[in-house]
């Protein structure tokens, strides 16, 4: 009783400023452990207005840089030969945004979000603003952007083009280059420019019904993003009483929450294998490479004038302009390969998320949403969730799986009447008939896409799943058919990851996976998580052991060193000493699955798709040559075969446990293998960024996250890789949900900021 009581007194006093400033002038920003943010206010625009602020306590610079990219002004400040934080040619992505941000299609988008949206977004701007005239660009703590004269006050059209940016982050954001390389035959070819990453957005997802758990719902959460780029996640609760309550992480600069939980639901998104973009081929006009066919009938191509500004070494500004070139669905794009502009061919992108502001309601939807049913209703009503599927569980333990969102509208009698040209991972349309044109349903949001009664969707009592392969095997008891080929396939080959996942999920439900008891609690999710399985070694490294050991020369090379080092493997992705012999492994495994070596020992059965391919086929020539080249491959990097996983997989000097998706792990951490010399390998790209295991009890949710990379990309913040430390020793955050559990931080903050200037608290 006495610590009930102290629990409510604590609550009493740290609502104390929310409740006294109920009115709507302000916000009340209380900062938990590892500088989480709980950000309380009465309506949208204070709640913007406090959360804009403890943004930017964290990562002024960053959302500055973000704003100076999607301004097109990268060239002009930082020069035009060097990179975006993404990976991107500046004048490359200049052209591109200025191309973008001429066409006014994100002003004309403005009318699709709510009041309460664009209230969010205003205050968002207000608090970000007021954190930078009182700090002042001189007296910026992150010395990256200190005094530069590139900071300044951000807009919301700032903010609105952050959004628009993350909704197309696989559509035209993903073709930046061939947008801005689509010339006419004859002219110059641009100049070799620097490639983007390899990483794609990748995550795991695990939505857990009643019969899997003690009744109750649970979620796992956990995206993969790059880590060194503006494409993070910042973590945060949002409140307005009575409204809205919701815990979790958004991306950067813009003010939502995108993965997490209120007191009811708890949810995540995975990168789907929808597409959703399209090539159209145009037929060209002969003699005429500016003008194209539909029907028979000539139509001009769009030439648009874009100028940049760029810096010159000398530190004068220069005006650069380039002609590029759109019809009315989309910019002209080519590439040296299959996408060429000739004489008589020529191709336009088609974005499906081009002009999609309605995400920022979407996830206010989400996160209001307090059962499955009512999560199920969000989804269809507003439609707008970009290439991602959504896996989330309630407080009556039911699990849900959607892949609605925003999709073309290509059905497969469609796509067989009018796909043209090879198969190149994107639907390629006959754009010289104007039949095949994007389709359309009634019950679509939006003209041109699949509408939600052709999307797939699962409600169960026991679980679903989604590693970033289709709908298909979300439930292997039930599998999900009958939806567009453009969503994705049915009966193929699984991922290893997707394998591994679904072979997790088996094992704990069974208890054969030496956790306890059958079934999840939040503890044996969490470890489940961390676990740090490796499905190719649990399936194949005895076999390759075994080949090394009978042959201690392969191909003239001597494996002997590496061989041992296998033998005292972990075969997991963890760290420490038993690490010796992953990053060898890695390497192996990579040259392994080669396409000219036929590795598997056991092919795809599409009767057995979670348990096939499987092993690894040492019968092969091509195995014991991967090993050979594997061991030269070390040799020549001069690295140990035997390194430990700590020395080559690190983060500001901390090591980080995961493997590589395409060995067959779970938790996905992308360092890639050898060859490169150890002190060329950088602090980790990609991999798991935030993790949330979430469990929705009817008394409230109990959850536990980790930010891997923390809350801040300031190296000198507290709070830049505090979290990190956590993460190597497999540690959690608690979460702190109620106002009993926030004021019961230690290290709690409290402040209040103000909508009026000059006040503050």
């Amino acid at each position: 009783m006495v610590r009930r009581l102290i629990a409510l007194s604590l609550t009493l006093v740290f609502l104390g400023p929310a409740v006294s400033h109920a009115g709507g002038d302000g916000a009340t920003i209380r900062r938990t452990s590892y500088g989480i943010p709980h950000v309380r206010a009465a309506d949208h625009r204070n709640l913007g207005l406090g959360l804009g602020y403890a943004f930017a306590e964290d990562n002024v610079c960053m959302m500055a840089d973000i704003v100076v990219t999607l301004s097109a002004e990268r060239s002009r400040w930082f020069g035009q030969d060097a990179t975006t934080e993404s990976g991107e040619n500046n004048l490359v992505s200049d052209l591109y945004h200025q191309r973008l941000n001429q066409s006014g299609v994100i002003e004309r988008a403005l009318s699709q979000p709510s009041r309460q949206a664009r209230d969010l977004v205003r205050g968002y701007v207000t608090g970000f603003n007021r954190y930078l005239a009182k700090t002042g660009v001189d007296g910026l703590p992150d010395t990256r952007c200190r005094g530069a004269a590139w900071v300044r006050p951000i807009t919301e059209l700032d903010v609105w083009r952050r959004v628009h940016q993350v909704a197309g982050l696989t559509g035209g954001e993903g073709f930046q280059e061939p947008v801005v390389a689509a010339q006419p035959p004859g002219s110059p070819a641009p100049a070799k420019l620097v490639e983007r990453s390899e990483h794609r957005p990748g995550s795991n997802g695990i939505a857990l019904g009643r019969q899997a758990t003690t009744g109750t719902g649970m979620v796992l959460g956990n995206p993969h993003l790059q880590w060194d780029d503006d494409w993070r996640f910042y973590q945060s609760q949002l409140t307005i009483p009575g409204e809205l309550n919701v815990s979790g992480a958004g991306l950067y600069g813009v003010p939502v929450i995108a993965i997490g939980h209120n007191d009811r639901l708890g949810w995540t998104h995975t990168a789907s294998d929808a597409q959703t973009v399209t090539i159209s081929r145009l037929t060209l006009v002969p003699g005429d490479p500016l003008s194209y066919l539909v029907d028979g009938r000539a139509h001009r191509m769009i030439a648009e004038e874009i100028t940049v500004s760029a810096r010159r070494p000398d530190g004068s500004i220069t005006p650069i302009t380039r002609t590029l070139y759109r019809t009315p669905d989309g910019p002209l794009v080519a590439d040296p390969g299959p996408l060429q502009w000739t004489s008589t061919t020529a191709h336009v992108l088609r974005d499906a998320n081009s002009g999609n502001l309605a995400v920022v309601d979407q996830w206010l939807a989400i996160a209001r949403a307090r059962s499955v049913p009512d999560l199920h209703r969000a989804l269809v009503r507003h439609q707008a969730l970009p290439w991602v599927n959504t896996l989330a569980a309630d407080s009556t333990g039911t699990a849900y799986y959607s892949d609605i969102q925003v999709v073309p509208h290509v059905t497969d009698e469609h796509r067989t009447r009018c796909a043209s040209g090879p198969d190149i991972g994107l639907l390629i349309l006959d754009g010289s008939r104007s039949s095949c044109g994007w389709g359309t349903d009634a019950d679509a949001v939006r003209p041109g896409v699949l509408g939600p009664d052709r999307l797939p969707h699962l409600i169960r009592d026991d679980h679903v799943s989604n590693m970033n392969n289709s709908p298909w095997l979300t439930n292997p008891a039930a599998p999900l058919t009958g939806y567009p080929s453009i969503v994705g396939s049915i009966g193929t080959e699984r991922s290893p990851r997707t394998r591994l996942g679904l072979d997790m999920i088996a094992d704990r439900l069974d208890g054969s996976d030496g956790l306890g008891r059958p079934g999840f609690t939040l503890s044996t999710l969490e470890a489940t998580m961390f676990g740090n399985r490796n499905l190719s070694a649990e399936e194949g490294l005895n076999d390759v052991i075994a080949l090394c050991q009978a042959n201690p020369t392969l191909n003239g090379v001597d494996v002997r060193e590496a061989c041992a080092a296998l033998a005292k493997w972990s075969g997991t992705g963890d760290t420490g000493e038993r690490s010796r012999g992953a990053f060898f492994w890695r390497t192996f495994i990579n040259l392994a699955r080669r396409p000219n070596v036929n590795s598997w020992l056991v092919p795809y059965d599409p009767a057995d798709p979670v348990h096939t391919p499987r092993g690894i086929n040492t019968a092969d020539p091509g195995v014991g040559r991967a090993f050979a080249d594997a061991v030269t491959a070390f040799a020549k990097a001069g690295i140990p075969v035997d390194v430990r996983l700590d020395d080559v997989q690190h983060y500001e000097g901390i090591p980080i446990h995961g493997c590589r998706g395409p060995e067959g792990c779970f938790n996905v951490i992308s360092v890639p293998g050898a060859p490169r010399p150890l002190d060329q390998i950088p602090d980790v790209p990609h991999g798991t960024s935030f993790v949330m295991a979430v469990e929705l009890t009817k008394n409230g949710p109990r959850s536990s996250s980790l930010l891997v990379y923390g809350q801040s990309a300031d190296k000198a913040s507290p709070h830049h890789h505090d979290q990190a430390h956590l993460y190597g020793e497999k540690k959690w955050v608690s979460g702190r949900f109620s106002e009993q559990e926030i004021a019961r931080d230690p290290n709690l903050t409290v402040r209040y900021v103000s909508w009026r200037a000059g006040r503050w608290r």
